[in-house]
Formats: C-alpha cells, structure tokens, sequence
C-alpha cells in the first residue's frame, strides 16, 4: 500500500510550485549555451575609424585561420566562423565542460566609399582584425579656410 502525503491545501501548494518551477526552470531555457551548443550567436567587436581605412576587431579565441570565412557580395561584409568539434579520448573522463567554440556569423553593411578589392584580414592572439582601405576619392580632404 501507498502512502500519499497530504498537506490539506491543495490549491495553495500548487501555485507555490508553480511559482517555484518557473523561477528555476526559466533560467535554465533561457541559456542558449545549456539547451543548444550549437547555435549561431553574436560575437563582440569594435570598430575603430582612422583616416585611411576602418578596423573590424572580432573577439574569437580558440579559433584556427582555417576557419574564418569573409565574403562582400551586394555592398554586405560577412564574417563568419565554424569550429568543428573534434572527439577526443582523453585518459580521465570531464567533470564539467562549461566553454563550448560556437559557430558565428556577422554581416556588416558597407558603402561605396570602401575599395572592397582591398579589404585584408588577420588573426592575432584570439582576435580577428579586418581593414577596410576607403577608395581614394572618398578620402576626406583637409583644409584651412581662411577667415576674411
């Protein structure tokens, strides 16, 4: 025979878990690393102007050169990564493994103004710098205008 525990407020214990179940569940859903892994997010980036040309710096540690991918195609700058995850035997098994390399993808919309043949990238200590050179006509012209 089975035992049921009641506790004479029915109504009243199934709103506290109710409130209970959504302050811990929430939470969990709403991390995109815990649910999905995979999932495409964005990254951080800065983005510096100087008098030639515009620096693009990513934020992507853990990342080989192999796998970026930069393309320009209808005045949008896309830069994206992807790291596939290799299966490792390691000799110990994981306790935890709370960092996970995820896929990205940026798009930036350009304009006429940048020489899209002489866009560069680099990749150093963990961050991708793009150069985008301005076409020379868009260079802005200096001059002191004397006051009459």
């Amino acid at each position: 025979m089975t035992n049921v525990k009641f506790n004479g407020v029915p109504f009243e214990r199934t709103f506290t878990s109710l409130v209970d179940d959504f302050f811990t569940e929430v939470p969990a859903l709403l991390k995109t690393e815990v649910s999905k892994p995979n999932i495409k997010s964005h990254v951080p980036v800065n983005i510096t102007e100087n008098e030639n040309e515009y620096q693009i710096e990513v934020v992507a540690p853990g990342y080989e050169k192999s796998d970026f991918n930069i393309s320009v195609e209808n005045n949008l700058l896309v830069i994206s990564a992807e790291k596939k995850e290799e299966e490792k035997t390691e000799a110990g098994k994981s306790i935890r493994k709370e960092f996970h390399l995820r896929s990205f993808k940026r798009t930036f919309t350009i304009d006429n103004k940048i020489d899209t043949e002489k866009i560069a990238a680099k990749y150093v200590n963990g961050i991708l710098i793009v150069t985008l050179q301005r076409k020379e006509e868009a260079k802005a012209a200096s001059k002191n205008i004397e006051v009459q």
